[in-house]
Order: structure tokens, then sequence, then C-alpha cells
């Protein structure tokens, strides 16, 4: 039998790769967090030293039970008041130096909205093989599947995303400055210079939850989606409580967090090329800005 430190050590080391996994595959960091806290209780409950490689195990254990959340977050999400989007996460949260994975563009809102689209086991087939470099063989035995029918999974997937795949800035500078420029423009209040920062199939989200108000629908257009913001600029600079903004690195590129007498309010994260904006996702539901809270109370205390 394996000694309980040693045991408890090795999980430790796998903890950040099987999070940056859970949370790719469920969109949410609370919802993730619940996952590896059930793969620790039956990790704890196996004797380890029987395991040929234990990352493999408990990255089937927690492949699984994503799957299962998966299937009944699909009912959910049916209900749920206007469009869901991801929980935001901040990026050192994710980060592990020693995974590749930790600052994939498969970390992005957009792509994770992106991912929104997939069955549930397509996208744990297309996560474990091209983001977790796990061979078609590995994966059909984490999925209890044959590896023709995890091949065809992915491919599935890869021609999905390939078809719709997010733009990328060159660079987070590039993109940190257009987040900027955006913020400036909506200060001066003109349509003409924030309409030439949007493409024109810019699309907006905002995810409320029936909690905050929040559009019911995608906005579609760079005059349509460029006018809403004027307009809650407009509610901003009438609002009786201070309101700041502040950039903090969402998900791995910088994004934009607004703030009212001290308590985040949203976080709205860009889909860009680098010279224009392609997608604009504004979460403002309270219960998806616990991670962002805590981030917070952390760097500033």
């Amino acid at each position: 039998m394996i000694d309980p430190a040693v045991s408890e050590q090795a999980f430790k080391q796998e903890r950040p790769r099987l999070f940056a996994l859970a949370y790719r595959m469920l969109g949410s960091a609370a919802d993730a967090e619940d996952v590896l806290q059930d793969a620790w209780l039956r990790w704890q409950a196996t004797d380890v030293a029987e395991l040929a490689s234990p990352g493999a195990w408990l990255t089937t254990v927690v492949s699984r039970l994503c799957l299962d959340q998966l299937k009944s977050a699909r009912a959910r999400r049916e209900s749920y008041v206007g469009p869901w989007l991801p929980e935001p996460l901040p990026t050192d949260a994710a980060e592990r130096p020693a995974d590749p994975a930790a600052l994939h563009e498969s970390l992005s809102m957009a792509f994770l909205v992106l991912l929104e689209q997939l069955s549930p086991a397509e996208r744990a087939a297309y996560l474990l093989h091209e983001v977790f470099e796990y061979s078609h063989v590995e994966v059909a035995g984490m999925l209890g599947l044959s590896a023709e029918h995890c091949r065809q999974l992915a491919l599935r997937a890869r021609a999905h995303l390939r078809e719709n795949r997010p733009r990328f800035a060159p660079s987070r500078e590039r993109h940190e400055r257009l987040l900027h420029e955006f913020l400036l423009a909506i200060r001066a209040g003109q349509l003409e210079p924030l309409q030439r920062l949007l493409s024109e199939d810019v699309v907006m989200r905002s995810d409320g939850g029936g909690k905050r108000t929040a559009a019911l629908k995608p906005l579609l257009g760079k005059e349509r989606v460029a006018r809403f913001f004027l307009g809650l600029a407009g509610k901003i600079a009438r609002h009786p409580l201070p309101v700041e903004f502040r950039i903090l690195d969402v998900n791995g590129w910088p994004a934009l967090l607004t703030f009212e007498n001290g308590e985040v309010l949203n976080v709205l994260s860009l889909e860009s090329d680098g010279a224009a904006i392609h997608g604009l996702y504004v979460v403002l539901n309270p219960d998806k800005l616990q991670a962002i809270r805590r981030h917070l109370e952390l760097t500033t205390h």
C-alpha cells in the first residue's frame, strides 16, 4: 500500500493538468473543482501502487466525470436565460509552466464558446487528442470507446472547429492595444470611431443568467453593437456610484473588467485578429464571477 502522503503528492502533481482539462470540458471553474474533488475521493479509495499510469487513470476518471456533468448541463442550459457563456478564468489560475496547454488558444473565451457546439463525446475526444496530446488508442481507453470511433469523433470536431475557428491577434500586445482603443472609443461617445474598431460581422454575446440585465440574444453587425455599447456608456456616465475599468489576463488574453464602487460587475473578452474586433463576450452573471473575485482578493491583499 502506497504512503498516503505520497499518494496526495502524486495527485497534487497531476491537479493543474486535470483542472485544465475539466475547465475546458465544462466551461466552468466551479464545476471543474467539483469534478476534481470527486476524482480525489476516488483516488483515495484506490490502491495507487497497483496503477500502471496514475496520470492516465486520473485523466480517465476526470474525463468520464466531465461527460456525466455535460449530459446534465445540456438540459440546464436549454432553460438558461439568454446566451450561456463560460465562466471567466484568470489566466494564472490555469497556468502550469510545464503544461503547454495552459496558455493554448483552447483556453480563450471564443474557443470555449465554439466547443459548446460539439457533442460531449466530440469535445472529450478532441481535447484529449489535440490539446492534451493523447493517442487515439489512449483516448479510446479513457472514454470506453473504440480507437476508430475516437478518431472519427476527433475528426468531426476538428472539421467543425476549423470551419468556425476564432481569430486570434498576432500578439498579446496588439490584442491589449485594441482593447484600450475600444474603451477610449466608448468613453468618447462617438459612433464612427467605435465602428472602425469592429468587423462588419461582429457578434456580441452577453450572459446575465437572468440575474443581471443583459441582451437576451446575440447582437450582430458593427452598427448595432456600437450603438449598444454607446448606450451602455451613457448609462454609466449617469450612474450615481463610481465606475472604473481595469485590464486583467482572463482565459489567456487581456480582458476588460468593470467595477462599481470597487465591486466587479462584469468581464468583457474580445475575439480579435489584432486589426478588428470580431466577437465580444460579456459575462455579468454574478455566479460566474467568483473565480475573478477570488483572484482579485488574493492579489490585492
